[in-house]
């Protein structure tokens, strides 16, 4: 296997796994979980937002549909930067989106950069 495959491919799963370990740590209701999350002013939005992470997360590892996973989780996290930044709160969302874009550019740099076109004659 080539290297940058074996790299790609454990960029794309450590980023994943680690956004949904979130997902299933907050549909477990730990008490350290719900406490952050009601300190931020979503606790009551817990189990949506875990819902999010792993169908987003999903979206994202297949192929087919990582781009639109790429833009939901970006969104996701960027969401939870602006309001650990509004709260004070230490910049545990830094690291998933950090991940989630290597993975992306490293799957399809076309994400990020132009592609050459081919003119066609007429």
């Amino acid at each position: 296997m080539k290297t940058k495959k074996i790299i790609t491919i454990t960029v794309t799963a450590l980023a994943s796994l680690l956004v949904v370990v979130s997902g299933i740590m907050k549909l477990a209701r730990g008490e350290e979980i719900v406490t952050a999350m009601q300190k931020v002013g979503v606790g009551d939005y817990i189990t949506v937002l875990a819902f999010m992470e792993i169908g987003f997360t999903a979206l994202f590892i297949y192929p087919k549909t990582m781009k639109i996973g790429f833009i939901l989780l970006t969104c996701y996290f960027s969401g939870a930067i602006a309001t650990e930044l509004s709260h004070g709160t230490p910049f545990n969302a830094v690291l998933p989106i950090a991940l989630v874009w290597i993975a992306a550019f490293l799957r399809d740099p076309s994400i990020f950069l132009p592609t050459k076109e081919k003119h066609i004659a007429a």
